[in-house]
């Protein structure tokens, strides 16, 4: 009965329903560095509802849900291949400071937007010199070690 009312729409109430590909999952989760400093959380407001393959999360924590179900609780560690991807030195761009219209703004640590044909890209300015900016298009947290904490609130299966 519980699979039935799943797949309307309604949930899995007993918890019976496991996380995987189409799933709609809401959740609240931790993002923790291997050292233990949190970088991103749910816990202090609303849940996070997305379906698995929406491309809201990253496929390596999408994997790692796989099988869970509501009322899990997992500390989960997301390797960076997992996670938000190696870091890679062509991501890393030296541009003319010239093409900056507020270069004396600049400063390391600052992020910029670019215009990219998807939107923006967001960028970390990492140096200014009097002729060039060196920018970070690494995601901040690609190459770092995670623990991705979750607690699974409910599983839908559509």
């Amino acid at each position: 009965m519980s699979r039935l009312i799943a797949r309307e729409g309604q949930g899995s109430p007993a918890g019976d329903v496991a996380i995987g590909p189409g799933a709609r999952v809401t959740l609240h989760f931790s993002i923790h560095l291997a050292a233990g400093d949190e970088v991103d959380t749910t816990r202090r407001a609303k849940p996070a509802t997305f379906t698995v393959g929406d491309g809201n999360l990253p496929g390596g924590f999408e994997r790692a849900l796989f099988g869970l179900r509501a009322g899990d609780d997992e500390r989960i560690p997301i390797a960076p291949a997992q996670g938000f991807g190696l870091r890679r030195k062509e991501n890393i761009r030296t541009l003319p400071r010239a093409d900056f219209p507020n270069a004396s703004d600049l400063v390391p640590g600052m992020m910029i937007a670019f215009a990219a044909a998807g939107g923006e890209l967001p960028g970390v300015v990492r140096s200014v010199c009097p002729e060039t900016v060196v920018v970070d298009f690494n995601h901040p947290l690609a190459g770092r070690d995670l623990v991705f904490d979750v607690t699974i609130l409910k599983v839908v299966i559509p």
